[in-house]
């Protein structure tokens, strides 16, 4: 008997440690500090079917298009129209004190996005550098080759090459150039070929950062209807591959725009019409990245 009393009470006491390393264990983390259920404003992640963006906190019945990551994951800027004063504003989701705390950071310039080492912001030909204190620094221009274009969103690859638009003509026609930097010089901006430069409206290019793909969006007459979202694959010789039209799950018969991949490459980023043709309410979705590589040509 005593025997049997001493094994249930070592087996209670096991027991209880237990219990009590579960209720102190610390959350899980990653490597920004941000723990795992707070990453992307504590939303839930998506799979291979593409869902709204923070429904209620980003996505509303609104119009909000552009967002953006840093490379921390611990800020999310976007564009939305303020639905009092129905001013067009860069908005900011910062991760502080565990937590997520919004706020407008100013009025509405250029397309937001933030390059590959976090320093800098392009938003056209515009750019905010990041200050030691960590917030931005005052607007900048970039210099005389690129004022000439009427660009609309910037990126940048980890390289420093820059992929951007320009507004459509009259005539619905727009070009994406790219600006490659060369032994620490910008080269003169040059067009994409055919590849990427057919159809209309080609606008919002994201390069990958290794520069491995690039992702637009336009309209061709094998679209889905309004604006869609291709990607074009890089070859062995450096040339960009057939553009592929990112699907049925991606597109639509509405404008679906503005792409981009978070810094940590897990998540497709996209605009989508939801409401009439004057884009009243514009939704920022997200996606599993994995459909990428669904689309990449196998060898």
């Amino acid at each position: 008997m005593r025997k049997i009393c001493f094994i249930l009470m070592l087996v209670a006491t096991l027991y209880l440690n237990a219990c009590n390393n579960k209720r102190h264990r610390p959350k899980d983390s990653n490597s920004t500090g941000t723990t795992v259920e707070n990453l992307y404003l504590g939303q839930k992640p998506p799979g291979l079917l593409p869902e709204p963006f923070a429904p209620g906190m980003v996505s509303t019945q609104g119009w909000e298009v552009s967002g953006v990551f840093t490379p921390d994951l611990k800020e999310f800027y976007f564009i939305r129209e303020n639905n009092e004063t129905k001013k067009r504003e860069l908005a900011v989701f910062q991760y502080k004190n565990n937590q997520w705390q919004e706020s407008v950071v100013s009025p509405r310039v250029g397309t937001p996005f933030i390059a590959p080492d976090g320093k800098t912001m392009h938003l056209g030909r515009r750019y905010k550098e990041r200050t030691e204190a960590g917030g931005w620094s005052a607007i900048k221009r970039l210099d005389s080759s690129f004022l000439a274009i009427d660009i609309m969103r910037l990126t940048a690859s980890s390289k420093g090459t820059y992929v951007f638009d320009e507004i459509g003509m009259p005539d619905g026609d727009g070009v994406i150039r790219y600006s490659r930097l060369i032994d620490g010089k910008r080269e003169e901006p040059k067009a994409f070929g055919t590849a990427i430069n057919t159809g209309k409206m080609n606008a919002h290019p994201f390069i990958a950062p290794d520069e491995s793909y690039l992702i637009w969006d336009g309209e061709r007459e094998e679209g889905y209807g309004d604006s869609d979202i291709y990607i074009s694959f890089k070859q062995p010789d450096g040339s960009w591959g057939k553009a592929i039209n990112m699907g049925d799950k991606v597109n639509t018969g509405a404008w679906e725009a503005v792409a981009c991949v978070t810094p940590d490459g897990k998540y497709l980023f996209f605009n989508r019409n939801m409401g009439s043709d004057q884009y009243e309410n514009v939704d920022i979705f997200w996606v599993d990245a994995k459909i990428i590589e669904l689309l990449r040509p196998k060898s």
